[in-house]
């Protein structure tokens, strides 16, 4: 079986952080697995990514299945990532609305 998934998934330090995606696009493993677990079907993401085959996102799927504990644990650093992205931002914004609103025009809130 491993041959087969060789010829679909692979990774490249540098693309998509490393993380294992389908061959020749930027489309991960964990982005076909999010997109299951929403609902969509293989038949309806190959209807909106026609880059790939229904063999590619099997392969996808078939991956995460072997590896699935890997690919869980970088989904959930992803998470965590965007979360402290997302409150890092919204401080900022907080911060730079409030420094506004005192005349300082925002500029000198974060050195980051």
């Amino acid at each position: 079986m491993e041959p087969i998934l060789t010829q679909h998934i692979e990774s490249t330090p540098g693309t998509r952080g490393g993380k294992p995606r389908i061959t020749g696009t930027r489309i991960c493993v964990s982005d076909v697995v999010i997109w299951t677990e929403r609902g969509r079907s293989p038949e309806e993401i190959v209807t909106d990514f026609p880059q790939l085959s229904l063999s590619d996102v099997f392969a996808a799927l078939a991956y995460y299945y072997d590896h699935r504990e890997e690919i869980d644990r970088q989904m959930k650093e992803s998470e965590a990532f965007a979360r402290t992205m997302e409150m890092d931002q919204g401080v900022r914004v907080q911060k730079s609305q409030s420094a506004k609103d005192q005349g300082t025009g925002g500029d000198s809130i974060s050195s980051r």
